[in-house]
């Protein structure tokens, strides 16, 4: 039964929860890992602050020794000035861009590389496979922190270099100017930062309500035949019902907020032009020039209070997505030591080959030739045993595959065929020791697949999945992923065995780079096609590798590798990869029956469906009184 919305547990705890040591933390770790970046960036932002450095003061000479004294000229000459002044900080601008740039990227990929890590880490120890809607909401804060830190890093320098800039000029152009400014500034300041942890909390109590609808709603859609069933509509509605009630009152409470922010702007940057507007017959009787009381609000104006606004929106704003996002990631993607997966759930695939464990590291010692463990010998041992294997996907589905048993010979060239979803993937997953089966072992070469570690397993079987996977650089690099010390003869070889020769020279060559988006779905599968079949792994596993190119293409890969020393296991995509094969095995979601073609027309109703199919021709009947099907030994 599908499980109900639990009640909702989003309110915000009693009192303030600070954001976690983890987050600062993370967040200093990847400043101090890039402090020339940050020091190319204070100096462009430097030199972009020099206008708000320089405006308040030079609009002052302006006045006071230009237009007011009679000499239009001179004033226009320090407007210059400040027109040049402006330029130059047009020209950081751009410097300032670039070098921001260099902080936030890294540390987004860091993130990102965290979180696919974890997920990886959890799909494999967990052996249900990853969650994928989880995987997204977290790509997409990996996103949402990315762009929050680069407007944190923009808003926060660009308020410290004005700030200072700007009361530098207060300072040179009265000092009692500079104290009327400063007081309402810092006042705002501290209703804004002390106004902090609240809209923190309140933005962690707004991400969590999102994340409890979308989980309450996609729990209710993906089991509505079992509400239905159970008359648990109004239930099910309920708890959805009251999730969206208390994201809205989040939501709510979040706008609220703004008016904490509107409040630090009006005493941080309204107020000081108030007081001087207001004090600017009393400062002129102090001795305060006209030009330094108009200079004072040009820095006010154009200046500290821009900066302000920007700190207050942008910290109130996308800091807090910053924080609250980062918190998640970091509470949801815990880094793992290094080789933590373990083997019989499967590492990543890797160029479109399961590669799994140390022995596929770049770098790391592959197999050769002369070194692969466990090849069959003149002793008999089964290429690959699988015994009394059970697989499901969840502790109430229904088995995929029950007591299932299957022992190929050294050599032998096996193809699995069945209708969509009948387990032809997951037999393979289970045979190259990818995934751990809930009862049963299996071994490859008289090595049990849960006994082996990464290393040995790798070069035991290559498994070539259906979304074939070429990484960036040249095509031999590609190539030789499974086979470093493959010369250049070899590669040749290959190309020339699986009919891939005209995508290589169409490439430029071995040493051509290889751009994967400017490949069709076929020529990545050639491309790995070629790679596992210079693999010296003695068992190849072909899931549907081949479903992309034409019959003639096809034909070409699967019988280089029927030609290839060792045992070949062909999931079909085609009928004609069955009639290639030593037996055939077909999966249909109750007893799989094994055989030749011809037994299997006469033994099997799913098989003479998929040839017909397949064919695009009835089948003909099997022969009266065919024996009843039965289940691989």
């Amino acid at each position: 039964m599908t499980r109900l919305p639990a009640r909702d547990d989003a309110r915000p705890t009693a009192g303030y929860r600070p954001p976690p040591a983890g987050v600062l933390r993370e967040t200093g770790r990847a400043l101090r890992a890039r402090r020339r970046e940050l020091g190319r960036l204070a100096g462009w932002s430097a030199a972009e602050s020099v206008p708000a450095l320089l405006s308040g003061l030079l609009v002052a000479r302006a006045v006071d020794q230009g237009f007011l004294a009679g000499r239009f000229g001179t004033g226009l000459v320090w407007l210059g000035v400040l027109a040049l002044a402006m330029l130059v900080g047009a020209a950081a601008t751009g410097g300032v861009y670039r070098a921001l740039g260099a902080v936030v990227e890294p540390f987004r990929d860091e993130l990102a590389d965290r979180v696919v890590r974890s997920a990886l880490r959890a799909a494999t120890t967990g052996g249900t496979g990853s969650e994928s809607a989880a995987v997204a909401r977290l790509t997409q804060q990996v996103e949402v922190v990315r762009d929050a830190f680069g407007g944190l890093l923009m808003v926060v320098r660009g308020f410290l270099f004005a700030a200072v800039s700007a009361l530098i000029g207060l300072v040179a152009l009265a000092p009692l100017v500079a104290a009327l400014v400063a007081v309402p500034l810092l006042a705002g300041l501290v209703v804004f930062v002390a106004g902090l942890p609240a809209m923190v909390a309140h933005q962690r109590r707004y991400v969590r309500a999102g994340e409890a609808l979308g989980e309450a709603a996609a729990t209710a859609l993906a089991g509505h035949r079992d509400v239905l069933a159970c008359g648990a509509q109004d239930r099910v509605v309920a708890g959805v019902a009251a999730r969206i009630t208390t994201l809205a009152d989040a939501e709510r409470t979040v706008a609220r907020m703004t008016a904490l922010r509107s409040l630090s702007l009006g005493l941080g940057g309204w107020a000081p032009l108030a007081v001087l507007i207001l004090a600017a017959s009393w400062l002129v009787s102090r001795g305060v020039t006209a030009g330094a009381v108009l200079g004072a609000l040009v820095y006010v104006s154009t200046g500290l209070q821009p900066a302000l606004r920007a700190l207050v929106q942008g910290v109130g704003g996308g800091g807090l997505r910053y924080v609250v996002a980062l918190e998640r990631i970091l509470h949801t993607s815990p880094p793992g030591p290094a080789g933590s997966v373990p083997v019989q759930h499967g590492d990543p695939t890797r160029n479109g080959v399961s590669t799994v464990g140390p022995g596929s590291a770049g770098g790391r010692r592959r197999a050769g030739p002369d070194d692969v463990p466990g090849l069959p010998g003149p002793d008999g041992t089964p290429a690959l045993h699988v015994h009394r294997l059970t697989f499901r996907y969840g502790p109430r589905a229904r088995p995929v595959l029950a007591d299932f048993s299957l022992t190929l010979a050294p050599g032998e060239h096996l193809a699995v065929v069945g209708p969509s979803g009948a387990g032809k993937s997951t037999l393979a997953a289970l045979a190259s020791g990818l995934v751990r089966p809930g009862a049963g072992s299996v071994s490859i070469a008289g090595t049990p697949v849960d006994s082996v570690d990464a290393d040995r397993l790798a070069r035991l079987r290559v498994l070539v999945p259906q979304e074939a996977y070429v990484f960036s650089g040249s095509l031999a690099a590609n190539l030789r992923y499974l086979r470093p010390d493959a010369d250049d003869a070899l590669l040749a070889t290959a190309l020339d065995a699986l009919g891939a020769r005209p995508l290589a020279d169409r490439l430029g060559g071995l040493d051509a780079p290889v751009a994967p988006t400017a490949l069709s779905a076929g020529e990545r599968q050639v491309i790995a096609a070629v790679r596992a079949w210079l693999a010296p792994a003695p068992l190849a596993i072909l899931d549907e590798a081949t479903c992309h190119l034409d019959p003639a293409a096809e034909t070409l890969v699967e019988e280089a590798f029927a030609r290839r020393p060792g045992t070949l296991v062909v999931v079909a995509h085609r009928i004609t990869s069955a009639l290639r094969a030593d037996r055939v095995l077909v999966l249909d979601g109750e007893r799989p029956v094994l055989g030749d073609h011809r037994e299997l027309l006469a033994r099997s109703a799913t098989y003479r469906e998929l040839v017909g199919y397949w064919d695009d021709r009835p089948a003909s009947s099997p022969p009266a009184g065919a024996p009843a099907r039965t289940g691989p030994a």
